[in-house]
């Protein structure tokens, strides 16, 4: 009892600092987060602190201080026993972004063992795991024990964050979803971070996406946050880089979960969007490198493309929803997944090119028709969402046809269809489409 009250009493003064834009110690940090765990701090004081980080931030120090703090506040994966470098990824999310499902088959083919938590949609953006849930059977809710044998036999495992991993994450980040302090960098990182570092990972390579469909809008606070995720990872003993990924279009031509999973297990075929392929490739390589399994970028993708062109990648695959109950026929039969059954298509008003697709404005139509969630108990709906039947910079003619929508109940494509309409953008000139990769951030 006397321990709860001098932390009562030390934490207005530890709010005071940091509002003051002081430096506060590895020591006040770790008993801020342990006392928000046991109860001594309350919510409406780390709601406070939160507002402060906000506003003064916190230096690199601070920053390692706090996701240590939050990775400790529950169980560390030891993943010891498995003797291949184990090396995740993570997405800042985006409209279209399936590449998990198509990366890991593929890094864990060229001999890296790939233990990969990933998160559900909310919002505009699709989560990993509602994609996965759309192959029949498929499980993503493994207890640490099957976890840890699927990664030792198969070299993959593709899970959901269990509730003992860095829980304190998730209560903080409750606090600042409901405060406006969810935009924060240090406690943007250590959120990302704590979680990752939970898992038992060597290493780790992040997805920073940066555009309209992305939550970085600016290529400056997209660059901001790679470096602080960079920089806090590698103090905290971890080799860990990130890519800077455009997000001011859809990726490749599907939203929505059946849809992108078809997708995504069509690059494992070696087929797939040229863009979704480059960001596969170009993530998995830079996986290669921070395993230290190969010594160059140029000797990564041909590694990456051997074991695709010669299907071992198509084999894992098979493994992993094999091995997570799922029916591995579906990894060569991805057309097969069931797209929900009332149709609706959007076409063109004028001849010219695509000169813009508008992710965010699709992001929401997707979640109208069902594929995605505005809160976190809404059940997804696995066969809605959308088909892209363009790309920006492809030409178009009055009446060809730029998307297709796809819904469960008939009543939700009307306001989708207008949606998506007033996405696209015709114009006479074509524009410059750039590659996905903006920049490689590195320690």
């Amino acid at each position: 009892m006397a321990r709860k009250k001098r932390q009562l009493l030390r934490v207005p003064e530890l709010i005071v600092r940091k509002r003051e834009g002081e430096k506060l110690g590895d020591q006040d940090i770790r008993d801020l987060v342990t006392g928000f765990m046991d109860g001594s701090v309350a919510d409406y004081q780390m709601s406070a602190l939160a507002m402060a980080v906000y506003f003064r931030g916190m230096d690199f120090e601070e920053t390692v201080a706090m996701t240590l703090a939050m990775r400790d506040s529950g169980k560390v994966m030891s993943l010891d026993q498995i003797d291949a470098p184990k090396v995740d990824k993570h997405s800042t999310g985006g409209v279209g972004d399936k590449v998990s499902i198509c990366l890991a088959p593929i890094v864990a083919a060229c001999g890296v063992a790939v233990p990969m938590m990933s998160g559900r949609g909310l919002g505009h953006t699709g989560g990993t795991l509602d994609k996965l849930e759309a192959i029949p059977g498929f499980r993503v809710d493994l207890s640490v024990r099957e976890f840890r044998a699927q990664l030792r036999k198969v070299g993959c495992a593709l899970i959901g964050q269990t509730g003992d991993l860095a829980p304190a994450d998730k209560r903080l980040y409750a606090l600042r979803d409901v405060t406006g302090t969810v935009e924060s960098i240090p406690l943007i990182t250590s959120s990302i971070l704590s979680k990752k570092l939970a898992e038992g990972i060597d290493a780790l390579v992040l997805d920073v996406k940066v555009g309209r469909g992305a939550f970085m809008k600016t290529e400056a606070d997209a660059r901001e946050l790679a470096r602080c995720l960079v920089r806090v990872g590698t103090l905290a003993g971890k080799r860990v880089s990130a890519l800077l990924t455009d997000m001011n279009a859809p990726i490749g031509y599907t939203i929505g979960n059946a849809l992108e999973t078809t997708e995504a297990l069509g690059v494992l075929h070696g087929q797939g969007p040229d863009d979704l392929r480059e960001l596969t490739y170009e993530l998995a390589a830079e996986m290669l490198r921070v395993a230290e399994v190969t010594k160059s970028k140029s000797q990564a993708l041909r590694r990456i493309e051997r074991e695709v062109n010669g299907g071992a990648a198509l084999q894992k695959m098979r493994a992993i929803v094999k091995a997570q109950g799922g029916d591995p026929r579906v990894v060569d039969a991805p057309d097969e997944l069931a797209v929900a059954r009332y149709r609706r298509t959007v076409t063109a008003t004028a001849d010219g090119y695509v000169t813009d697709i508008d992710p965010l404005e699709l992001g929401y139509a997707s979640m109208g028709l069902g594929a995605g969630r505005s809160r976190a108990e809404d059940v997804v709906d696995a066969g809605a969402g959308i088909r892209l039947h363009v790309q920006l910079g492809d030409p178009v003619r009055a009446g060809d046809e730029l998307a297709t929508l796809y819904a469960s109940e008939r009543g939700r494509l009307r306001g989708g269809a207008d949606r998506v309409s007033a996405s696209f953008r015709i114009g006479k000139r074509r524009p410059a489409v750039r590659s996905r990769i903006i920049a490689t951030i590195r320690r």
